[in-house]
């Protein structure tokens, strides 16, 4: 009975080391390259001067991937917007002129605490009387948003671009309750 409990620890036994050999045996190991060149001893710092691997010639093997992962690098876009502004009536803007890739677009971002629904006009105005407009219909909630142009092909001067973002009740009369420009004056610069 001894003998048939000392056969099963051995057997365990050998089981369990199989994975830490190969990890001991380095990359090569079962003909499995992990990538890391030294297994278990570089894994714990032990890679080095203990122990002395065989020289072998560089060979340049083709990348499949990403070698270190992390976010993609963002394409750069540049902004000019007006001041940050607020209405009486609960409605607060900024709006921009954004570029980027080559392309432009307007933007406002907003907060609606009127507490009733609002539409917004963007229009974005560039060169040679080119003029995109969107509306946007603005919730009675106070979360801040944004309403956007879409993004057209840059042409000419960035400088040469201005948005106006208008915000009104969405009546038969419209009153108008804020404008926001991306090239508006800040308040008290005359």
């Amino acid at each position: 009975m001894n003998l048939r409990l000392i056969g099963i620890g051995a057997g365990v036994l050998i089981i369990l080391s199989l994975p830490l050999a190969g990890a001991i045996a380095g990359p090569d190991f079962a003909g499995q390259d992990d990538g890391k060149g030294g297994g278990l001893f570089s894994a714990l710092g032990l890679s080095g001067s203990s122990r002395t691997a065989p020289a072998v010639p560089a060979r340049s093997a083709p990348k499949t991937g990403p070698q270190q992962p992390g976010p993609a690098e963002q394409p750069r876009t540049d902004s000019r917007c007006g001041p940050e502004l607020s209405s009486p009536h609960g409605v607060e803007a900024q709006t921009c002129v954004l570029i980027g890739e080559g392309r432009t677009w307007g933007r406002s971002y907003y907060r609606n605490t009127s507490g009733r629904a609002l539409d917004a006009v963007l229009t974005l105005m560039g060169p040679a009387g080119r003029t995109v407009q969107i509306r946007c219909a603005m919730g009675a909630g106070d979360e801040p948003g944004l309403c956007e142009t879409p993004k057209e092909a840059s042409a000419g001067d960035p400088e040469s671009y201005s948005a106006v973002a208008e915000f009104a009740v969405p009546d038969d009369e419209g009153e108008l309750l804020l404008r926001s420009g991306s090239n508006s004056p800040v308040p008290g610069d005359g």
